[in-house]
C-alpha cells in the first residue's frame, strides 16, 4: 500500500474525500456549463478544469467558517467549498435573478456572497489583491480573528495592482495569502512571455515576504503550504505568496480557441496530469477510495446538476425596472416626480 500522506498532514480519510468531491463536484458543473454553452443555452464560460486541485487543496487549509475569501474567475472549488451551491453557480451561468453573485448583472466567474465571506469580484484582473489586502487591514485594525486569501492567474502577477497590494500587505504585516494559479498561459501568451523570473514566487523577496511554488495538481502539497501560510498569518507574521503550478485544461474561456497557440502534443501530455484522475489514484491506493464510492458520488453530483439547471433554466430573469438596483443609492422622496 502505498505511504499515506494525508495523515501525515492532519487529515482524516473523511476530509481527503471531501477534498476529491469538492473537485468533482466543481468538475462536473464546469463540463455541464460547456454542454450548455454550445447548446446556445448561457452565453459564457470560464474554465476551472485542471486546476481543481489547487483550488480545493488551499480552501480545505482556511477555516470557511471566518476567513474571507477573494477569489478569481476560476475558483469554481474554492467558493464551493466556502459555501456557494450548485443551483446558485447555475443561476449566475443562466444570469437569473436569483443568482448571489449579482442578480444576473455579471458575467459567470465573478463571485460574490456576504453571507459566506466571498468578496465580490470584478472584470480587470488583479483588482480583488487590494480588496483582500484592505479586509485584512480591517482585520489588524479590529484586532478580529480572521484572515484573507486572494487568488489570480500568473498573467495578473504583472498588473500594478498586483505591486500594490503585495507590498502594502508586506510593510502593514497583513494576516493574507495570495496564491497565484500558474495554469502557463495568460490567454493565449506562454508563461515564457510574461515572466522573466523562473517562478512566480521569486517576485515575494522583493517585497519582503516568503514565496514558494509547489506542484498544483497535487491538493495535499497545496493544503500543506496553504496551511503553514495560514498559520503564519494567524500568527500576525504577516503575508506569504504562493504559487500552484497547474495546467488549464480547456480554452481560456468559451469565446476562445487554444488550438490557435497550443498544440495537440502539449495538451494531450497535460491530460496525463490531470489532477482529479491522478488524486484519485493516491486515494485508491491508500484504500481511502473505492469504486462504490465514486459510483456513488458521481451519481449523486449529477442528480444534484440536473435539478440545479432545470431549476435555473426555469427561474425568472431580473426585471428590467430593477436595472439601477445596487448601481445608486435609494433614498426615500430624493426624487420627486
Amino acid at each position: 500500500m502505498a505511504k499515506n500522506r494525508h495523515e501525515e498532514l492532519g487529515l482524516s480519510n473523511e476530509d481527503v474525500l471531501a477534498i476529491f468531491e469538492t473537485m468533482v463536484r466543481a468538475r462536473r458543473i464546469d463540463e455541464r456549463m460547456w454542454l450548455l454553452n454550445r447548446a446556445g443555452k448561457i452565453p459564457f464560460v470560464i474554465s476551472c478544469q485542471g486546476q481543481e486541485a489547487a483550488q480545493a487543496g488551499a480552501a480545505f487549509a482556511l477555516d470557511k467558517d471566518k476567513d474571507w475569501t477573494a477569489p478569481y474567475y476560476r475558483d469554481m472549488a474554492v467558493v464551493l467549498h466556502f459555501g456557494m451551491t450548485t443551483q446558485e453557480l447555475m443561476l449566475s451561468a443562466f444570469a437569473k435573478a436569483e443568482d448571489p453573485n449579482s442578480g444576473g448583472r455579471q458575467m459567470p466567474g465573478h463571485f460574490g456572497q456576504r453571507k459566506n465571506r466571498i468578496l465580490t469580484g470584478s472584470s480587470p484582473v488583479t483588482t480583488q489583491l487590494p480588496h483582500a489586502v484592505g479586509v485584512a487591514l480591517a482585520a489588524k485594525m479590529k484586532k478580529e480573528d480572521f484572515i484573507t486569501f486572494v487568488t489570480l492567474g500568473e498573467g495578473s502577477s504583472n498588473q500594478g495592482d498586483f505591486h500594490e497590494g503585495m507590498n502594502f500587505a508586506s510593510v502593514h504585516k497583513l494576516p493574507t495569502i495570495i496564491m497565484v494559479e500558474n495554469n502557463k498561459y495568460a490567454i493565449s501568451v506562454p508563461i515564457s512571455k510574461q515572466i522573466a523570473a523562473e517562478n512566480v514566487s521569486d517576485r515575494a523577496i522583493g517585497y519582503g515576504m516568503p514565496g514558494v511554488t509547489v506542484d498544483g495538481t497535487d491538493p495535499l502539497e497545496v493544503y500543506r503550504v496553504v496551511k503553514e501560510a495560514a498559520d503564519r498569518a494567524r500568527r500576525g507574521e504577516g503575508p506569504s505568496l504562493v504559487e500552484t503550478v497547474c495546467y488549464r485544461l480547456t480554452s481560456h474561456s468559451s469565446d476562445d480557441d487554444q488550438r490557435q497557440y497550443r498544440d495537440a502534443e502539449e495538451l494531450e501530455a497535460e491530460k496525463k496530469l490531470d489532477p482529479n484522475i491522478t488524486f484519485a489514484a493516491y486515494l485508491k491506493e491508500v484504500g481511502v477510495l473505492t469504486d462504490d464510492i465514486v459510483n456513488e458520488m458521481e451519481e449523486r453530483i449529477m442528480k444534484e446538476i440536473n435539478d440545479a439547471t432545470d431549476y435555473a433554466e426555469n427561474a425568472p430573469y431580473a426585471k428590467a425596472e430593477t436595472a439601477l438596483n445596487h448601481v445608486y443609492a435609494e433614498v426615500e422622496g430624493a426624487l420627486e416626480s
